[in-house]
């Protein structure tokens, strides 16, 4: 069980806390936090737990409408949201509410990936990560990285065909699962963003196939560029029905040969 004591000031509450990782480890421990604060944890209607696989526009708005109520108590409001994905409908309702702290009321959500969140949500929150770090993907990323075209097309094929399929609630929504084919492709880019980061700020000349990379502004040029292309990725890798495989070999062409 994680220690929560150890993010978190007991006695300077944030209004707002997302916490990544798993829902097994992280829960128990936010009720265990909350019950040595003397917060009931049981049969208290000022202490709420949703837990949902995915995340609804009529859960938020059930949330706000909970949020909004007058404490039944003179103690704090705490709610635990843990869900394995957030559907962007809900996640654009709930923009407002997490940006205005409500005094005494205190959320903590609960995900398996930041990565399937709006950044403009996740910036409203103070983050936790309890999850690993990229050690195995940064390596996979430094080979990726040298590799020639054909062989990183290869790659991806390989790496995206390893995860499992998307799958839809019952309305028909659909789900990004931790293990899918586009979870593993954000974890991929977030390890390729820190490895050619790291290379660009070591190597003060890079010569690659494409074009060669001297410190000052053809440098920052290409790292701007390569970015701004990552967050476009990012931003539809997120959207639902969007292709895991055509995105990433649109990131596999953007970044030139870095094996020299």
């Amino acid at each position: 069980m994680m220690n929560i004591r150890e993010h978190i000031n007991e006695d300077n509450l944030h209004h707002a806390y997302l916490i990544e990782g798993t829902q097994d480890e992280i829960v128990p421990a936010i009720f265990k936090f909350a019950a040595e604060l003397d917060i009931q944890t049981a049969n208290n209607p000022d202490f709420i737990h949703i837990h949902t696989d995915s995340f609804k526009i009529e859960d938020a708005r059930n949330l706000k409408s909970y949020a909004t109520e007058k404490s039944f108590s003179s103690g704090k409001k705490i709610f635990i949201i843990s869900a394995n994905n957030f559907l962007l409908e809900a996640q654009n309702s709930l923009l407002k509410m997490f940006e205005e702290p409500v005094l005494n009321t205190h959320f903590f959500l609960v995900v398996p990936d930041t990565n399937s969140l709006l950044r403009t949500l996740v910036s409203r929150f103070y983050l936790i990560s309890t999850r690993q770090d990229l050690a195995e993907e940064v390596k996979q990323a430094e080979k990726f990285v040298k590799m020639s075209l054909r062989n990183r097309i290869d790659f991806i094929k390989e790496l995206l065909a390893e995860g499992e399929g998307e799958k839809e609630d019952e309305e028909g929504n659909e789900i990004l699962i931790l293990n899918s084919t586009r979870s593993k492709a954000l974890k991929f880019l977030n390890a390729l963003e820190i490895v050619i980061h790291n290379r660009l700020l070591k190597n003060s000349e890079w010569c690659g196939s494409h074009s060669v990379l001297r410190e000052g502004s053809s440098q920052k040029n290409f790292s701007v560029t390569c970015m701004e292309h990552f967050f476009k990725v990012r931003e539809f890798l997120r959207m639902p029905g969007s292709s895991a495989k055509t995105l990433m070999e649109s990131v596999a062409l953007i970044i030139p040969d870095f094996s020299n």
